[in-house]
Parts: structure tokens; sequence; C-alpha cells
């Protein structure tokens, strides 16, 4: 019993010693979370959804789960082959150009308005606080910090590895004027140097107003936030762009809800909705769309034209890698929605609504 306490203790101190390293971020203080509390969305000392969310599926044991992702491995859940991907010079874009590029998984790059943008970047080859445990796909990882142009606004939509990379933060921080994030996501940010002056920290609901041709506002999401044991005590959240010319939804990570709708009621015309459409699982239907919601949810938004992200990059799911996109494309057969599905690294025209792709996941 000795030895078996001894060894329990070793290994729960090198865990505790291994997360005190920057890259696992800054909790909530005391004061941070006194003034949580008067937040309609705080309760029990946690940041809640709207609806109920459940981390696990009703009638769903963790014991059926670790089974499933132990030894029901899907056929290929990681590409055979490397990923067709294009790497666009963003550097030497056209100031005029409106355009989105995606660097799979939920990160991209917009210029709207002569206004730049970059959402969840992940440009460390890694999506998880251990080295090589979760890498990305060959030919998904062709992009660095040293690629991207000056960023007006760093939108960070959650506090999760594959959306908020530490390395990647480091990397580009001479680089980003402003970031917009939940509330609580600016601690991490203040502990790897940002300068609190830069950062904007909304809940939902809240806005933040640039200039007369430009505010973006924070809108629910049907998620979970956290960087190590504790769960949510930071915020997670979609945002809208309203620029002078177009309307952008970015949906961050969420499962299916009621919230697609009040938003579509909200914006009279969201021109373009990037939306969760991957590392789906039934174990966990609350927290992440299949396909079939992704449509749902692209007509509550009365969405125009919609970008199916969060694959393509990372393995955090148990279905074949292509299957989101695939699944999707043939269930708009019957719909007709306008859906882009570009290469990584391919530019979305974000004013041609007629751009069409291939079906690059077949070659």
């Amino acid at each position: 019993m000795v030895t078996i306490l001894s060894v329990v203790a070793v290994c729960f101190t090198g865990v505790w010693l291994y997360m005190q390293q920057d890259k696992f971020g800054a909790s909530p203080s005391k004061e941070d979370r006194k003034r949580y509390e008067l937040f309609f969305n705080y309760q029990d000392g946690k940041f809640q959804n709207i609806s109920p969310t459940p981390m696990l599926t009703p009638n769903y044991s963790w014991g059926k789960l670790i089974k499933e992702q132990l030894f029901e491995k899907p056929q290929e859940g990681v590409p055979k082959q490397a990923i067709p991907s294009i790497k666009t010079d963003l550097k030497n874009l056209s100031a005029d150009d409106d355009v989105l590029v995606w660097f799979g998984h939920s990160s991209y790059f917009i210029q709207l308005d002569k206004k730049t943008y970059l959402v969840d970047p992940v440009f460390s080859g890694n999506a998880s606080p251990i080295p090589g445990t979760n890498k990305a796909f060959k030919g998904a990882d062709i992009y660095r910090a040293e690629d991207l142009p000056k960023i007006n606004f760093l939108i960070i939509t959650h506090d999760h590895y594959d959306h908020l990379d530490y390395q990647t933060i480091i990397n580009i921080k001479e680089k980003v004027d402003k970031i917009i994030c939940g509330i609580g996501v600016g601690n991490h940010l203040k502990k790897w140097g940002y300068s609190p002056e830069k950062i904007i920290e909304l809940n939902w609901y809240e806005s933040t107003i640039e200039s007369d041709a430009l505010s973006i506002h924070c809108e629910p999401a049907r998620h979970f936030s956290g960087r190590g044991f504790s769960r949510n005590n930071t915020l997670w959240a979609s945002f809208v762009i309203q620029s002078k010319t177009m309307v952008i939804y970015i949906g961050g990570d969420s499962g299916y809800g009621r919230h697609y709708a009040d938003i579509g009621n909200k914006y009279p015309s969201i021109d373009f909705a990037i939306l969760d459409n991957g590392q789906y699982n039934p174990a966990w239907r609350a927290v992440h769309c299949f396909p079939e919601d992704v449509i749902k949810a692209a007509k509550d938004l009365k969405a125009k034209r919609i970008l199916p992200a969060h694959s393509s990059k990372f393995k955090m799911a148990n279905h074949n890698w292509f299957d989101p996109l695939e699944t999707i494309t043939r269930l708009n057969q019957t719909e007709n929605l306008n859906i882009a599905t570009p290469k990584i690294g391919e530019k979305i025209n974000l004013k041609d609504t007629n751009q069409s792709f291939e079906i690059w996941w077949k070659e």
C-alpha cells in the first residue's frame, strides 16, 4: 500500500509540475470570479449554456465511449496521403481583395473592407498540450506565423487547445493590433505577454464598435471551455462581424441549439457563416454539430453562404477524416445551399457567390 501511494504521489506531482508551464494559461483570480457572479450566464462558479448541455449524451456511458475510442477505429481516421493544399501569399494580397483563407480545422484569415482578421490560429502542428499527441495531417500544416500580414483583429472563440494555441499566439504577438475574445480568455493572453490595452473581452450580447462602418458582436455558442482539469471558467462564444459591405458569422465550436435561430432573427442579413462541422460523435452530440445540424443551423441563420469548418487537420473523433465534407455535400444535393468547400489555403472570394470548388477530399 505504501508503494502504491508513493507511485500515485509521484505521478500526481509530475502532472502538477507539468501543468505549471505557461502554455496551460491562467485561471481567473478571486476578483475575476466575484465579478463573473454578476453575469447572467455564470452560476455555481461556472459559465453556463443557454440550454441544458450534457457533456455525455444521456444513456451513453463513459465505458462505451472508451471502448469505441480504443477498439472501433474508423477505416480512414487519418488521410493515407498528404491533403491537397495551396500556399496563398497573404502578405501580398491586394488591399481591395475581400477574401477568406481557411487553414484547416477552425483557423482562418479574413480580409474584408481593408481590415484583416485572424480566427483561432493553430500553426504549431499539434492540438494538444502534450507534444506529438494530436499532430496535424500531412499537407494540412503548411502555414506559419511568418506567413501572416499585420492582423487588425485576432478573434478567439474559446480556450481549447485546437483553437487557442500557445506557440502560435506567442509567435504572432508583434503582428496583432487587437484581440477580441470571451470573458476570461484574456487572462491567458496577459500571462503570455499581451498588453491588457489590446484585449477586448466580451460577454454574450455585448459588442465593440470600432467605427461607423465596423462593429463586432459576441453571441452565444453551445459548447464548453477549459485548458486544465477545471471546465467552464472562461466563456466560449460565437461572433458576428458587421462590416461596411458584409456581415460574417463566426460560429466557433457549438452543438445545435436555438441560439442559431435567435442570431438569424437578430441580424437581418448574414452574408457568410462559418460553422462547426467535424469532430462529432453521438457521445458528445450536444457540443458539436453533425453535418445535418449544420444544414439546420445555416437555415436558422438565413445565411447566404456557409463554410463548414472544424475538419481536415486533426483527428479528434471516430469518423473518417473526409466524412464531414463528404456528408454535408451529399445532404446539400437536396437542400441547394451555397456551401464553400475550399482546399486548405485556397482563397474564397467573399463576394463571388458563384465561385465553385473541387471535391478535393476524393483526390
